[in-house]
């Protein structure tokens, strides 16, 4: 084949590689055991509330806790606030960490570099794997909360924040945003986790490295004295959409965490990079 002719099928061949990455990614019981426990959260949320006799009071709890009962759709919302801490971070770690040195475990990732597949394409289609995987475990959230709140609560037009009322379909739109949101919100922890895959090739210790790191993070986000790091931090604006609840929506927050996690991509993308191709690969 000539040089020509392997730039025209590289495209193709991504697309090949990246359909391969994803079907095995879902082909996991440890991935549909993940997505089972992250669609537990908004169960458990509804269930709970639909089974407690004491009033919600509001403040207590997470935030919209108190009107799941008034509305079913903020079922939905409530389970992402209390899942960004722990749970997405979490799961996403778990595929973030395994990327490459999951590969390198079990002996596949010498095969995977066969010519003309390549290491940029091989980071790339990982990565991009990782993210699927960010938009269909948030997803699962919203839409598992959306599901059983319809079943247990009422459902009907949303109060937002600034005290505009929208109807079904308008709140929609905004648990849309919600999911897109959360999803990018995540891209950064995953491209740290490819990169700490990259240094090893146990994987089990990779996505405890990326969990671990995931709860620093926050950590550091809370301490007042830290204040001048805040906005550095990757956690940062993950909790950051209740914006998305006012008329007109406001894009700010949204725009800032895309423009972070980007950073967090580029400069964890480039380490993978220089690690990956420097790499010698025996096994």
């Amino acid at each position: 084949m000539s040089q020509n002719e392997v730039r025209e099928s590289s495209p193709s061949l991504g697309l090949a590689l990246l359909g391969s990455e994803l079907r095995v990614l879902f082909r996991r019981r440890r991935t549909w055991a993940m997505l089972a426990a992250l669609a537990a959260v908004p169960v458990l949320i509804a269930v709970a509330v639909r089974l407690s006799d004491s009033p919600d009071t509001p403040g207590d709890g997470p935030a919209f806790l108190s009107n799941i009962t008034q509305n079913g759709l903020f079922v939905g919302l409530t389970a992402l606030i209390v899942s960004v801490p722990l749970f997405l971070p979490l799961t996403v770690g778990v595929v973030a960490g395994d990327t490459i040195a999951g590969e390198a475990n079990l002996g596949t990732l010498r095969y995977l570099l066969v010519a003309p597949a390549g290491r940029v394409r091989l980071l790339l289609v990982k990565f991009a794997g990782a993210a699927v995987f960010c938009v269909v475990a948030t997803l699962v959230v919203v839409l598992t909360g959306a599901a059983i709140g319809a079943v247990l609560f009422p459902i009907g037009p949303v109060t937002l924040i600034s005290g505009d009322t929208v109807g079904v379909g308008g709140y929609a739109l905004r648990a849309a945003l919600f999911a897109a949101y959360v999803s990018i919100s995540m891209l950064g922890l995953s491209a740290i986790g490819m990169f700490i895959s990259t240094l090893t090739t146990v994987p089990v210790g990779a996505m405890a490295a990326t969990i671990v790191l995931s709860a620093v993070s926050q950590i550091l986000d809370v301490l007042p004295q830290l204040s001048a790091i805040h906005p550095w931090l990757f956690s940062h604006h993950w909790l950051g959409f209740a914006d998305l609840l006012r008329t007109p929506i406001d894009f700010t927050v949204f725009g800032e965490n895309a423009l972070l996690q980007l950073g967090y991509i580029a400069v964890f993308g480039a380490l993978a990079y220089g690690r990956f191709a420097t790499k010698d690969i025996l096994t």
